[in-house]
């Protein structure tokens, strides 16, 4: 490949990144919107390792091959206007049925990762280079299945939900090179230090200033469709994690207070409520919320603590959680004030006997009772959501794994709520139920939310 020929403007970073080709078998890019990840991605440093490559066989998946047709080979600036060595095979030839690239006596498959039997059908053995668009939407097996298919990997991505679980066993362990570790967000640096680095994974986050082709007022104006504020905004606009449509919870700073000015409420209740999960073999959490009732009828979320099976090195049961719970209890009950009543999991039976098992054996001053669950999961989240818009509902900025699934917690695309990212804001719902008439404006909020169960609860 003749970098003469190239007549793409690059700006110093993407420079590095496509001169960077020596001691580097994964290339993880993510950013904002028209960063140029795609086009200088694709369009120039993949290809360039392909030109590198001693192997014939390559790929290139997105989520349909008319995608990568569209996005990634026919644009302005595509594979085949940064490369006119390249020929691209739509419809396959008498050699190779697939949809393919020919590029320097070697061939390039097109794939779409949207449907299994289409990508099991076409791998097969080893590849040299592999490069996956938007690497945040593929299906997470396909992932699986190519990455140890390849001598060089490189995918691109714009932020999405932090829980996917493609985050955690590839993109997390990548690092960014020292000359641009402070181009990363410290929240994005925090969650890719989670996990340990897999040895010649690099890590780049591109943004709007990265682009050469972009001018201020271009900029600008990209800027200017989302809102500040606004989950699209933080998405697209400032390349940071989280989904941007579709959430439950519209969480602002105003809803967010310190441990100082919670102090400064008078409280006459406190809650505690559990959510559990034993599994190994995924990311649930068992969570521990405690909550406070304000004379001012404020519900405020004081403290949690969160466990997950999946990555603990020995696995806790039923019966390691219960004295975990009354740790946690103790705690608070010295910080904040004596919760009598902890809220588990109705459904968790187990967990359940092993508390009440545990206060015949050992004796202590708190009553372990299955949450009240006949209020409807959409009647939690509507009165929730009218509690954050008055003020009555706040959360100390130290329960951070409840403000993070408030970042990712998101209706279905069918409008229900969906059935994952939600164990915080469960364990929380289990301790305020008992007592939600004695949170914000009962009376005004009763009259809006329809609910059969309602009259039935504790006051």
């Amino acid at each position: 490949m003749n970098d003469n020929e190239l007549e793409f403007v690059l700006s110093p970073k993407y420079i590095d990144f496509c001169n960077t080709t020596k001691n580097v078998d994964i290339d993880i890019l993510e950013g904002t919107t028209a960063s140029g990840k795609t086009t200088v991605a694709a369009g120039i440093k993949f290809m360039r390792m392909v030109s590198e490559s001693t192997k014939k066989q390559h790929i290139i998946a997105s989520r349909t091959v008319g995608t990568a047709e569209k996005n990634i080979i026919n644009s302005e600036n595509g594979i085949l206007d940064l490369q006119p060595g390249a020929t691209y095979c739509g419809n396959g030839d008498k050699d190779n049925k697939f949809p393919h690239i020919k590029f320097e006596g070697k061939i390039i498959y097109i794939l779409g990762y949207d449907t299994k039997d289409k990508w099991e059908n076409a791998l097969g053995g080893q590849y040299g280079c592999v490069y996956i668009d938007e690497i945040n939407t593929a299906d997470i097996d396909f992932v699986r299945e190519v990455l140890p298919r390849n001598d060089y990997l490189c995918a691109t991505l714009n932020p999405d939900d932090p829980n996917l679980t493609v985050y955690s066993e590839l993109i997390n362990k990548s690092r960014p090179y020292k000359k641009y570790e402070k181009d990363v967000p410290d929240e994005i640096m925090k969650e890719l230090l989670k996990v340990a680095p897999l040895k010649n994974a690099r890590y780049w986050f591109f943004t709007f200033r990265d682009n050469a082709s972009l001018t201020e007022e271009d900029i600008e104006k990209k800027k200017s469709v989302a809102p500040p504020g606004t989950k699209l905004y933080k998405n697209k606009i400032q390349g940071l994690r989280g989904k941007a449509t579709g959430l439950v919870f519209n969480i602002t700073a105003a809803n967010i207070i310190n441990e100082v000015e919670a102090k400064q409420h008078d409280f006459i209740h406190y809650s505690i409520g559990v959510d559990t999960s034993y599994s190994r073999k995924s990311h649930d959490k068992l969570t521990i919320e405690f909550i406070g009732i304000t004379a001012n009828r404020k519900c405020i979320l004081l403290e949690e603590e969160t466990y997950n099976n999946k990555d603990a090195t020995t696995p806790f049961a039923p019966s390691d959680v219960i004295p975990k719970i009354v740790a946690f209890a103790e705690k608070c009950k010295v910080k904040w004030g004596f919760a009598p009543n902890i809220f588990i999991d109705s459904a968790d039976s187990g967990t359940i006997e092993e508390a009440r098992k545990f206060k015949r054996d050992v004796g202590c001053i708190y009553n372990f009772v299955p949450a009240w669950k006949k209020t409807k999961n959409v009647t939690r989240v509507q009165l929730e959501q009218s509690w954050l818009k008055t003020g009555d509902f706040l959360i100390v900025d130290t329960c951070t794994a409840y403000l993070e699934e408030c970042d990712v917690y998101s209706y279905t695309e069918e409008g229900t709520l969906e059935d994952k990212n939600d164990h915080s804001i469960q364990g929380c719902q289990y301790a305020w139920l008992p007592h939600k008439k004695k949170i914000g404006n009962w009376e005004i909020i009763k009259q809006l939310i329809k609910d059969a169960d309602d009259d039935k609860e504790a006051a």
